[in-house]
């Protein structure tokens, strides 16, 4: 079993950078893939980035590709999200996730959130 904790949300302005981190604990955090998903107000909850096991492959949602960028470091137990070019579109909770499956919509684990506010 794996617990998160999200944690680096606020309030940015647009073309602002940020920087979340989650931090999980058990012994085979190692074994997930990790990903990101995020809220916002009155939608359903979207995916935004996942990573294998090792960090070598990454997957984003198209709305992200290039802005943002998933990592994680396996001897800490950490991943991160780094997202630049902040738009106001990109307001929401951010959960983390981890799962034993490289599909987008079998995560098996979430973290409570952390909210990000981007303010024109």
């Amino acid at each position: 079993q794996v617990q998160l904790v999200e944690s680096g949300g606020g309030l940015v302005q647009v073309g602002d950078s940020l920087r979340l981190s989650c931090a999980a604990s058990g012994r085979t955090f190692s074994r997930y893939y990790m990903g990101w998903f995020r809220q916002a107000p009155g939608k359903e909850r979207e995916f935004v980035a996942a990573i294998s096991w090792s960090g070598g492959a990454t997957d984003y949602a198209d709305s992200v590709k290039g802005r943002f960028t998933i990592s994680r470091a396996n001897a800490r137990n950490m991943v991160y999200l780094q997202m630049n070019s902040l738009r106001p579109e990109d307001t929401g909770v951010y959960y983390c996730a981890a799962s034993a499956s490289w599909k987008r919509d079998d995560y098996d684990y979430w973290g409570q959130g952390t909210q990000v506010t981007v303010s024109s």
